[in-house]
């Protein structure tokens, strides 16, 4: 089977994609991803660079090389701009800030935490080859140990990914970004010499946002409409619906007029921005549809029951379930499923 685009190993060619926008692609090494591309909006006083990879030296090293690629050194850069909350789009933006002074932007809500980021909560899972209920579907979970709302294992990073980041903890050098300029939906930023309108499109996560271009017909949109694959929703989130937060993030994105080039974080930049959010949405319509079948054909069951149905043996776990979980969730607060908890504790749900 032919890799998807995102899949790709990271291309060491530095590419000018619009005017004073350069894509460089980052290596990565996470399940369904190749590369994550970093962008780099040039000025007259240096650099904006937009979702920096993954924390650690080796990225570290790649961005310098293809900085310098570009003629740019790291003290160029005065300004990082992150999309959302996950390591591979934040992982150098306290080194730029330490060694550059670089302003951090990234949505008001940006937060780093369990209910949003995992080495493995990048992509959907596919890809990877009522009542008193409320309070319960809805509670925070405070560490990757806990259980989830719905009774399961948390999905989480790998051992060693957890233990870098005690280690990073403990001698204080966090990877993990102050936000010097927090943004809303309907900023404007001035970068590449040029105004960019911040967009908020929770989905993916609840802090991600994209950046327009109108006068250059420019989307940078992250992880919020990637080409060939679609990223992951989790039900791990303090949004009640996550999946229609995305949708509704999806038409907001659709309507945009002054879109000619869309440029994501993985993949290849795409044209027909508005026809890929309508497969995306299309994709998870056909999920919901999906999941009331199985329910019908279950019974009252388990996430960990649909999740099995719905998605093939090698992708069972964790962040299948959260994938699960959010669908169910959306179906529940539609009218069209309810749920209790057996003698377990675990959640179940009725979909016929």
């Amino acid at each position: 089977m032919a890799k998807k685009q995102e899949q790709e190993t990271a291309s060491t060619e530095v590419i000018e994609v619009g005017r004073n926008v350069l894509r460089m692609q980052l290596p990565i090494r996470m399940p369904g991803l190749g590369h994550v591309n970093m962008y780099a909006l040039i000025d007259d006083e240096g650099a904006t660079i937009v979702d920096p990879g993954l924390p650690g030296p080796a990225t570290w090293k790649a961005i310098k090389e293809r900085l310098k690629q570009a003629d740019l050194r790291v003290k160029d850069v005065h300004t990082v701009v992150v999309t959302h909350s996950h390591p591979d789009h934040f992982g150098g933006a306290a080194r730029f800030a330490k060694d550059a002074g670089a302003e951090v932007i990234a949505h008001a809500d940006f937060r780093f935490g369990v209910l949003e980021s995992s080495d493995q909560a990048e992509v959907s899972v596919e890809d990877l080859s009522a009542g008193e209920d409320d309070a319960n579907h809805r509670q925070v979970i405070q560490g990757w140990n806990h259980k989830t709302p719905w009774g399961g294992e948390h999905p989480r990073p790998g051992f060693r990914t957890r233990l870098k980041w005690r280690a990073a903890r403990w001698l204080g050098s966090s990877f993990i970004p102050a936000i010097s300029k927090p943004v809303h939906a309907g900023d404007v930023l001035r970068l590449a010499g040029r105004e960019w309108f911040v967009r908020h499109t929770p989905g993916h996560t609840e802090d991600h946002i994209c950046l327009h271009s109108p006068e250059e017909g420019l989307f940078l949109a992250g992880d919020h409409v990637l080409p060939t694959i679609t990223p992951h929703i989790s039900g791990l989130a303090l949004s009640q619906d996550p999946l229609d937060n995305f949708f509704d993030s999806l038409d907001l994105v659709g309507a945009l007029e002054n879109v000619d080039l869309a440029l994501p974080a993985h993949g290849h930049p795409f044209d027909d921005l508005k026809g890929r959010t309508e497969a995306i949405k299309e994709h998870h319509y056909e999920r919901l549809d999906t999941v009331k079948r199985i329910g019908r054909e279950l019974g009252s069951a388990t996430v960990q029951a649909f999740s099995q149905k719905l998605f093939k043996p090698r992708s069972w776990g964790g962040m299948a379930e959260s994938e699960t979980y959010a669908h169910l969730e959306h179906l529940r607060i539609a009218g069209q499923a309810e749920t209790h908890r057996n003698d377990e504790g675990m959640l179940e749900y009725e979909t016929g």
